[in-house]
């Protein structure tokens, strides 16, 4: 096909880089010469940050970024940069920082206008086309009449930007305790929607990580109902249209306060870590409906973001093109009343019942599947078996599939992210231990070797994305961190020492390059990248958590297996930097919270070996234990809590806190009553 315009990003990897390929803006990614460049014809950056799977980042390429007049003036005015947020989230963190500052709000597409060595002064989020170029007009004018005014004020956003990353060094205040914590929970619930789930507001975000925690804070303190909230959020998701009942997996977040419309885009993070949460979730309840959830979703995974080489691919796009051929959000979920009659036939009451097709299921002139009803209560409501029920809406879904798959699909972002692959790795990990599949734990191994294969640099460290056979751009530290607790999981399942000598190796490498010896706590770029504006300490735990969170978690469980490295210490420092936000903004420091159970609460080192080692690892692996780390081995281990615990014709189980351990038993409902 012939192109009227190309630019240099034609030479990237990045879908949503390649998306903009044509565009009559002289695009170019970031890349040091480009900067250089700016600063040499003193032009300033106009920086542009989006994702594939971004809706409104479509609506402004077409709007704005492939109108000719509009391009004209940006290329005249200023050096144009594209940037893939999930590329490059070290540059993506601090713009959104600067912008959310400037304007109170964030969001993507992000753009930014920037002094030619970076430093911002102006931002917004989507602009239509109008508004765009008036502001452009002024912002070139300003910069040429009084640039002194520019300077001044990016000088001081550039004060701000490097002052909200400061994470002191609290040595002095106690350590947070369990009155402390269950106060910090108490206030946090004050948000909680108890009816439909999530918080009280709109839209809704799933944050995987909140919930995790206050499963593990429920089943730890008995708190029936938090409990309950949490079993509300997830049946409630579940029954949701942010849920695919055609086939499988989670969109991004629900617009509305019943997770019914979702923005469509599903994202291979959410699912990975919402996998996680509901075969944790089901070890504790046994809900079907959970386990069906992780099923499905995995199977979503598996047909639509698995690569042949063991990788998994990033998301589905937002849109997908309507039958006469126009971009829309949505189009390839979303049902019409009529269309579900002609499909169904006299199966189409059963189905009207169960997916809500009437005013509760609508969206705009469509319907977007969503439950609000058990199995049970349809069933009685339409005076029909449970088994009828199923078994008609099974049938009813896989006929929907099989129509649904002739529609123009959303596009695919196929580049393969390391730090997002740890995450799906984690959970079909809890996939396996929870719900015993042993085909889940093949398909981990098999993207395990991907990441030590691919992604592993020969300096010990590790690439950020993978693309075309190539792996390019060094790790941050969120990709050390989940493929660390990753490997740490993958050895609790195998028993396979080198998954363990791995994560050691890679924590070692990130204290080594991303820690601050101040504070403890890692920054987000390790010191071998260019300088940016600053180096980031990313703490706050977002949908996806904290990447410190995700690296405290890491050396809590090392060093129960590596006592004298000194992680636990790290772990328990970097805890206490962050613990005065826990009691106003709970929400925000979830996966932190996890740190104080394990400090206040009893964590096992549980050792398992004997000739059965792997079998009864399997059954203590199946039952929900966040409070410890499981080791095993057959006669002698090279682990100090492995060493010295052989008895010849039998398998012993140890439950240890520090290397201390109780008397062995040889069943698991032994050890259960031991913790």
């Amino acid at each position: 096909m012939d192109h009227k315009y190309t630019n240099a990003l034609i030479h990237e990897t990045s879908p949503y880089l390649l998306q903009h390929a044509h565009n009559p803006v002289n695009w170019e990614a970031w890349h040091p010469e480009v900067l250089e460049r700016a600063k040499k014809e003193n032009k300033p950056l106009l920086i542009s940050i989006g994702y594939a799977a971004c809706h409104w980042c479509h609506v402004m390429e077409h709007e704005c970024f492939e109108d000719e007049e509009v391009a004209k003036i940006m290329n005249e005015n200023f050096i144009n940069i594209k940037i893939d947020r999930e590329e490059r989230p070290d540059v993506d963190q601090i713009y959104m920082d600067a912008i959310q500052m400037m304007t109170g709000s964030g969001g993507w597409p992000l753009n930014i206008v920037a002094l030619p060595d970076g430093r911002p002064f102006w931002g917004a989020t989507y602009v239509a086309k109008d508004n765009w170029v008036q502001t452009l007009n002024k912002l070139t004018e300003l910069y040429k009449e009084d640039p002194n005014k520019i300077i001044g004020y990016a000088s001081d956003l550039e004060r701000g930007i490097k002052a909200i990353n400061l994470v002191e060094n609290n040595t002095e205040a106690p350590a947070f305790d369990m009155v402390a914590l269950d106060s910090a929970v108490q206030k946090w619930a004050t948000y909680f929607d108890t009816f439909l789930g999530g918080f009280k507001r709109a839209p809704k975000f799933m944050m995987p990580n909140n919930l995790d925690f206050l499963l593990h804070y429920a089943t730890s303190q008995n708190k029936g109902e938090i409990m309950e909230y949490v079993e509300t959020t997830l049946t409630r998701m579940a029954y949701g249209g942010i849920y695919d009942h055609v086939g499988g997996g989670f969109s991004r977040y629900s617009v509305d306060t019943k997770w019914h419309v979702p923005h469509f885009e599903k994202m291979l993070y959410d699912n990975g870590q919402l996998i996680s949460l509901y075969a944790k979730n089901y070890a504790v309840s046994k809900n079907p409906l959970y386990k069906a959830t992780v099923e499905q979703t995995i199977a979503f995974v598996l047909e639509e973001l698995w690569d042949d080489n063991g990788g998994f691919y990033s998301s589905l796009d937002a849109d997908s093109l309507t039958e006469t051929g126009e971009l829309e959000e949505g189009a390839y979920y979303v049902w019409a009343k009529e269309e579900l009659e002609q499909l169904l036939g006299a199966d189409f009451e059963i189905f009207k019942a169960y997916f809500n097709i009437n005013s509760y299921g609508a969206w705009e002139e469509n319907y977007v599947l969503i439950r609000d009803k058990s199995d049970e209560e349809i069933a009685e409501r339409l005076g029909i078996p449970v088994d009828l029920l199923q078994e008609k809406i099974k049938s009813s879904l896989i006929l929907l599939k099989k129509e649904r798959s002739k529609r123009n699909k959303p596009r695919l972002d196929d580049k393969i992210l390391t730090s997002w692959n740890g995450l799906m790795l984690k959970g079909l990990l809890d996939a396996h231990r929870y719900l015993e599949n042993d085909d889940y734990l093949k398909i981990a191994l098999k993207n395990a070797a991907f990441i030590k294969n691919e992604m592993l640099r020969p300096s010990g460290g590790l690439y950020r994305n993978h693309k075309n056979g190539k792996s390019t751009i060094n790790g941050f530290l969120e990709d050390y961190a989940t493929t660390i607790e990753a490997f740490v999981a993958l050895y609790e399942v195998t028993f396979d020492q080198q998954w363990l000598s791995i994560a050691k190796s890679l924590t070692d490498y990130s204290i080594a390059h991303f820690g601050d010896q101040e504070s403890g706590l890692f920054f987000f770029t390790s010191d071998e990248d260019v300088s940016l504006i600053r180096r980031t300490i990313e703490s706050n735990d977002n949908v996806i958590s904290s990447s410190n969170s995700i690296m405290a978690h890491n050396l809590v469980k090392l060093h129960k297996i590596y006592a004298k490295a000194g992680y636990g210490e790290r772990a328990h420092q970097m805890l206490k930097n962050v613990q005065d936000n826990f009691g106003e903004n709970g929400q925000s420091f979830a996966n932190w919270m996890h740190l104080v159970l394990y400090e206040n609460l009893n964590f096992y080192e549980i050792a398992v070996v004997g000739e059965q080692y792997e079998s009864l690892g399997n059954q203590i692996a199946a039952q929900y234990l966040p409070n410890s780390i499981l080791v095993g081995t057959e006669k002698e281990g090279p682990l100090e809590l492995l060493k010295n615990r052989y008895a010849e014709g039998e398998t012993l189980i140890y439950a240890c806190i520090e290397g201390s351990c109780k008397l062995p038993v040889t069943q698991v409902d032994q050890l259960l009553k031991q913790l």
